[in-house]
């Protein structure tokens, strides 16, 4: 499900000529570089960072909020298993892996995310991306190993326990239906695929932070996603109607201008059984 930001957005005006309106258009990077900033201002995020447990695990978009908290850069590319690059569904060399990362009282500690993850209560908080979202906020995570990867091996323990499940994923990821979509999928299915064989494996019950939730934990303002994709490097933007007061919209618009041309993520190195070679 979508993050409920009603606590955090500005009220309206009745009218719609009383509003500020702007249009903003992010890059992948600079979506992700912002849902991360928006998932540290989350309240169940931001007490868990000053007590409790805080997992996140491997991928592209999870890795911008590591770099957020670790202060650091990272070679984000090499930040995930499975992965999508060169026109192919692959997998990145083990090698070469950074995370998942284990913060404890806000600081990274030196175990692993299945040690801390058995010690997760119902305040503690995992986070893990997505492959894709749909408008109901449902979310969905490929997966090419027969037990389901990471998200397979955490979903039924966070349910479980209670726990906070965020995942953070544009909505350039936005497909008509999960349910649907992980009805067609399967790493037996496919006799033909363009890399990795993968499962589709469909979340109901995690907390969905897309652009729309980030800016209004971060600005109060309100979005609404009207476009997509482009070209030269565009390939996949997201462009966004913001609205609220001038002072919001404001805020808001300096936001994005302040994260534009975050670099785009390379390709990493790949197992070649995965890469078309």
């Amino acid at each position: 499900m979508f993050y409920d930001t009603t606590s955090f957005k500005e009220k309206l005006a009745e009218s719609r000529d009383q509003r500020t309106h702007a249009l903003v258009v992010l890059t992948p990077s600079e979506s992700k570089r912002l849902i991360a900033k928006g998932v540290l201002a989350l309240p169940e995020v931001r007490g868990v960072l000053r007590k409790g447990l805080f997992v996140v695990s491997r991928g592209v978009t999870p890795s911008y909020i590591a770099e957020e908290l670790l202060n650091t850069t990272l070679s984000k590319e090499n930040c995930a298993a499975g992965i999508i690059a060169d026109g192919r569904l692959a997998v990145t060399v083990p090698e070469g892996r950074l995370g998942p990362w284990v913060f404890r009282d806000g600081k990274l500690a030196e175990v692993s995310a299945e040690t801390a993850l058995k010690e997760f209560t119902a305040t503690d908080v995992s986070i893990k991306g997505a492959n894709a979202i749909d408008p109901m906020g449902n979310a969905g995570v490929l997966v090419q190993s027969d037990s389901g990867g990471t998200i397979g091996a955490i979903w039924p323990l966070l349910s479980s326990r209670g726990s906070y499940l965020v995942q953070p994923v544009s909505l350039e990821r936005l497909i008509p239906s999960v349910i649907e979509a992980s009805s067609k999928c399967g790493n037996r299915l496919f006799k033909r695929t363009m890399g990795a064989m993968v499962g589709f494996i469909p979340i109901v019950n995690s907390l969905v932070v897309t652009e729309i939730q980030a800016l209004a934990a971060l600005t109060g303002v309100s979005a609404t996603h009207v476009a997509s994709g482009g070209i030269g490097g565009s390939e996949g933007c997201v462009i966004l109607a913001l609205e609220g007061s001038e002072n919001t919209v404001t805020r808001a618009y300096r936001l994005v201008e302040s994260i534009k041309g975050e670099p785009p993520v390379p390709a990493p190195a790949l197992v070649p059984a995965f890469a078309g070679v």
